[in-house]
């Protein structure tokens, strides 16, 4: 079983910078890709950018590429996301997901665990 917890979260005004984190517990992280998903208010909830279990592969929805940036350190089994030039669409509530696959997915069903969401509101 694994725990993950989001923070990091908070308002900001745009052009602005968060680092969002995902801490867990239970089995070790390397185990799994994770991701983070976003659900914007009156939107489906979307694969914003994952990363394979080895850390080296990445994946960046158009809408964020450039600008934000995860990672992983397995041995403090902590998922980060760094969001830079904050834009006010970029308003949701964040999720960190885990699944038992060697690479992301894009279908939320497809994530074995999830964290609570964390809340990023970036103001004009």
């Amino acid at each position: 079983q694994v725990q993950l917890v989001e923070s990091g979260g908070g308002l900001v005004q745009a052009g602005g910078s968060l680092r969002l984190s995902c801490a867990a517990s239970g089995r070790t992280l390397s185990s799994y890709s994770m991701a983070w998903f976003r659900r914007a208010p009156g939107k489906e909830r979307e694969l914003a950018a994952g990363i394979t279990r080895s850390g080296y592969g990445t994946y960046y929805a158009d809408s964020v590429k450039g600008r934000f940036t995860i990672s992983r350190d397995n041995a403090k089994i902590t998922l980060y996301l760094e969001m830079n030039s904050l834009k006010p669409e970029d308003t949701a509530v964040y999720y960190c997901a885990a699944r038992g696959g060697s690479i992301w997915a894009l279908m939320e069903q497809s994530y074995d665990y999830w964290g609570q969401g964390t809340q990023v509101t970036v103001s004009s």
